[in-house]
């Protein structure tokens, strides 16, 4: 299983991007996804996830009202729509999927069983 993360880059503060993470395996359709992220210095962080089943949504509070996450099934992509981006906003961001998350613990990295490789997005201030 591969997950392919692109889109990042350098933007101003307050600006908006959009990341995109292609998945190998049409598996991962019916899979808990989600973005992460690492910033400098800084543990990986939950940012957000859509849910296998409901495709119920659910975002960090740092993001929620900003990010969007989003996928298309058909091509099995996952993305993420950011806005009114933050210097604190800098960070790797990885996409990750999950098969067998349970909800309660959706944010725990340590729950996704295979990863991107990260695509860097810096914010500028």
């Amino acid at each position: 299983v591969q997950l392919q993360a692109s889109g990042g880059g350098l933007v101003q503060a307050g600006g908006s991007l959009s990341l995109h993470c292609a998945a190998s395996e049409r598996s991962l359709s019916g899979a808990t996804m989600g973005w992460f992220r690492q910033g400098p210095g800084k543990e990986r962080e939950f940012v957000a996830a859509i849910w296998r089943s409901t495709e119920h949504t659910y975002y960090a509070d740092s993001v929620k009202g900003r990010f969007a996450i989003t996928r298309d099934k058909a091509k099995i992509t996952l993305y993420l729509q950011m806005s009114d981006l933050k210097p604190e906003d800098t960070a790797v961001y990885y996409c990750a999927a999950c098969p067998t998350c349970i909800l309660s613990t959706l944010n725990n990295f340590r729950q996704y069983a295979y990863w991107g490789q990260g695509t860097l997005v810096t914010v500028s201030s």
